[in-house]
């Protein structure tokens, strides 16, 4: 896929600037060629709402960076994107994160196919890409159960939904990194009973200039039961259902 890389808008720069973000040589050129094949391959299905380019630097490129800080304080290798959708934040942060393998998990093969063209051209040989849903590869314990240093969610569901689908991927004491808006403190409010059946526990959430970062760290095993069939976790999340507080 032919794409002219995309200039940083000033406005990122600053923004990135005051951040404390540090890029090495030809991250900005691979970053904007990411953007500009997101956005022409936008207008021929749906990758994202946002088709300005203006807009699309700090509302994708910049948040998705924002993650850059949590990841550089934990010792992390291998990093899964949940619901990578058109490869956010997954992208922006293995360009920038070389050292870390990092799996892009996207359950639509048309978007699939997207993220393996991305990796192509940018020459992404940390990325691997995985057409399948949370809630089968959560089951797989020979590949992602229990494997991940750190899970990443960006538009993926509120967050005991996020949390059935992200938990079973990390590894014990690993973390989950989901990036919310306006309503977090009310997610978070409803997350509790996930966050028990789980195993898992709330660090603290992380404010930034585009949205708010929320840090979970899994304490024990994921319980047997969870994930759960797949469309369970999102038709009844976990905290609705008394059913669903029963451990095996």
């Amino acid at each position: 896929m032919n794409a002219e890389p995309l200039e940083p808008t000033e406005a990122f720069l600053a923004a990135a600037k005051e951040y404390g973000l540090v890029f090495d040589a030809g991250d900005l050129s691979r970053l904007g060629r990411y953007l500009s094949m997101l956005l022409q391959a936008n207008t021929r299905f749906n990758l994202t709402s946002i088709a300005d380019p203006n807009e699309a630097w700090p509302k994708h490129i910049f948040d998705s960076l924002t993650l850059l800080p949590l990841l550089a304080s934990v010792e992390v290798e291998t990093v899964i994107d949940v619901g990578s959708g058109g490869g956010l934040p997954g992208v922006p942060l293995a360009i920038t994160m070389p050292h870390v393998k990092f799996t892009l998990l996207e359950a639509t093969r048309k978007k699939a196919d997207f993220l393996r063209d991305v990796t192509d051209a940018l020459d992404l040989t940390n990325v691997y890409i995985v057409n399948d849903r949370a809630e089968t590869i959560g089951r797989d314990r020979e590949q992602h159960r229990e494997k991940y240093d750190v899970v990443l969610a960006r538009a993926v569901g509120r967050m005991p939904v996020l949390l059935e689908l992200a938990a079973p991927l990390a590894k014990i004491e690993g973390h989950i990194l989901a990036i919310k808006g306006e309503r977090v403190s009310e997610e978070l409010t409803r997350a509790k009973r996930a966050l028990h059946l789980l195993h898992c526990q709330l660090l603290g959430t992380v404010r930034t200039p585009t949205g708010t970062i929320v840090i979970v760290q899994k304490l024990r095993r994921t319980p047997k039961l969870y994930p759960r069939r797949p469309g369970e976790p999102r038709r009844v999340p976990l905290g609705h259902d008394k059913g669903s507080a029963r451990k095996k």
